[in-house]
């Protein structure tokens, strides 16, 4: 077994311990806004953003996050339009991943999201760093890009891939980034695979940072990995996987969190839509929806 290997096992075991054992949260979720990010329907958005809004909004998502496509977080349209359009289908624009931006960039794109309503903006990247002292030059900068989103009655968050879970110079950056941010400020986005498949506890990070995690990206994890180089090896649809998701979407409902998002980027299916079918489909099911 090839060290890679051992850390994924290790990760497995470590993630299905946490997720089989007793947790002080109630099993069962209360219903849920069902939401998805565009990023998981990316190429069917830039080939005809209209018709897989229809789409999805047809098969019961309520909610959507964007993210800083070719055509921008509107897709070609103004703020107004795509709300327009998006509402049509029963859809609602909540957040957005934005792009590195500077902070007057910043501002204005804050405006714009305030101006049709929504509720976040949310740093989805900021990569591997030599030293721990960067995610601290991070933190300041989450902080004040805080202070702008407040200023349009606004919230910002960051989404954690895999590398703020993985040490450097002993710590975990993703810890780093909580504890040096205001919590009157800065909320996060949890995605649940990754903090599964790098070995970590989101019980444990829902119960220590209380309601600093708002919101939630829902994909599953394979309990063995696909073949060596497949993108996302070990993603799979919600519910064919080793994730209790009643489970984890009432331990973060109990700390606070009000927005659930599918986000996939490895399919089973022909096409990302069906995709987002079967999630949709294993959340009804489940009654989560």
């Amino acid at each position: 077994m090839n060290r890679r290997n051992f850390l994924y096992n290790t990760a497995m075991l470590t993630a299905a311990s946490a997720i089989a054992g007793k947790s002080a949260f109630a099993e069962a979720a209360t219903a849920i806004t069902p939401g998805i990010q565009l990023y998981m329907v990316k190429e069917d958005m830039a080939r005809d953003a209209a018709g897989t809004l229809k789409q999805l909004g047809a098969m019961g998502y309520r909610q959507l996050e964007s993210y800083g496509s070719d055509k921008g977080i509107f897709w070609g349209y103004t703020p107004a339009e795509f709300k327009k359009l998006a509402a049509g289908y029963g859809l609602t624009l909540v957040s957005t991943h934005y792009n590195p931006c500077t902070l007057a960039e910043f501002d204005q794109l804050a405006g714009q999201a305030a101006s049709i309503g929504m509720k976040y903006l949310i740093c989805p990247w900021l990569g591997p760093q030599p030293h721990i002292d960067a995610f601290k030059h991070f933190a300041d900068d989450f902080n004040k890009r805080g202070a702008i989103c407040k200023k349009h009655g606004l919230r910002f968050g960051y989404h954690p891939h895999d590398y703020p879970y993985k040490p450097v110079d002993g710590q975990l950056p993703v810890n780093v980034l909580l504890d040096h941010t205001d919590p009157a400020l800065v909320d996060f986005q949890l995605d649940v695979y990754y903090t599964v498949t790098e070995g970590q506890d989101p019980y444990a990070y829902l119960k220590k940072y209380g309601n600093r995690f708002k919101l939630m990206h829902m994909r599953d994890v394979l309990k063995q990995r696909l073949p060596k180089g497949s993108e996302e090896e070990s993603a799979c649809d919600m519910g064919q996987g080793i994730l209790n998701f009643p489970k984890l979407i009432a331990a973060g409902q109990a700390v606070g969190m009000h927005y659930f998002f599918v986000e996939q980027s490895r399919f089973y299916h022909e096409t990302p839509l069906q995709s987002a079918k079967a999630n949709i489909s294993y959340m009804q099911k489940m009654r989560l929806v």
